[in-house]
């Protein structure tokens, strides 16, 4: 009871802290817009296109959205010593960052379906599996916020986590799948893909929006999972080298 007591007050403290603050919305959800209306007005591609494009704007949304903040603010907690006294909280290791992590993961799971209501009252969504569609979506933002984490905990300065965070974001845009097929990719960049998270998190949106897959769902959702559980588990490994003795 007082694990979940602290779960749930870490968690508000955060929403209300972070990001819930306009300059974290507008980021989390500004730069796929624009991105995709650069690509809009660079295709010159009408409505009927936006399903096709959608799931690189979910993946953006949820990307941009989950690791600026978390790899930010928990540097900004260990820069301020905030974050050692979190650690003499009487709770588990594991449950303290998934509260930490829990308020990123609601963060880019919302952020991710803000373009889908916007689709929905632009174009008809009629095919989407939902039912496939929506766990991908959270795992999608679990696996981004965990990146975020071991970013935060591998850094000592903001500006590093903000420059170690575009190190792996800017390559996913073009590396995995969002808006064009892994296997037009130069063969030697391939591999390269398919050791990115977000990869397999894209082919999933592309199968329960567009019915288009290049790999087996199964696969998708298992490696990702896997992704999930070893990130986790470095940073817990991190946190546990540098701060507990």
């Amino acid at each position: 009871m007082k694990a979940w007591i602290a779960f749930w007050n870490i968690l508000l403290k955060d929403m209300r802290s972070y990001y819930l603050k306009p300059p974290n919305i507008s980021w989390g959800l500004l730069f796929p817009l624009v991105w995709i209306t650069m690509f809009f007005i660079r295709s010159g591609l009408g409505m009927e296109s936006l399903p096709k494009l959608l799931p690189g704007l979910v993946a953006l949304s949820i990307l941009f959205g989950t690791t600026s903040v978390l790899s930010v603010t928990v540097t900004f907690e260990k820069k301020g010593r905030s974050f050692e006294r979190l650690l003499l909280a009487p709770i588990s290791l594991e449950v303290l960052m998934l509260a930490k992590t829990s308020g990123a993961i609601l963060f880019g799971t919302i952020n991710a379906f803000v373009p889908i209501f916007v689709a929905m009252l632009l174009t008809d969504l009629s095919a989407v599996n939902w039912a496939i569609l929506v766990p991908a979506t959270i795992l999608i933002a679990i696996s981004s916020t965990f990146l975020g984490l071991f970013i935060a905990v591998s850094v000592k300065e903001v500006f590093e986590a903000q420059t170690f965070s575009n190190f792996f974001r800017f390559p996913m845009i073009f590396l995995c799948g969002l808006f064009f097929p892994v296997k037009q990719l130069p063969i030697w960049l391939r591999p390269v893909s398919y050791m990115l998270p977000l990869t397999y998190g894209a082919d999933i949106l592309h199968t329960s929006i567009n019915q288009t897959s290049h790999m087996p769902l199964l696969l998708n959702f298992s490696l990702l999972t896997l992704f999930c559980a070893a990130l986790f588990t470095f940073s817990l490994r991190n946190i546990r080298n540098k701060w507990i003795i």
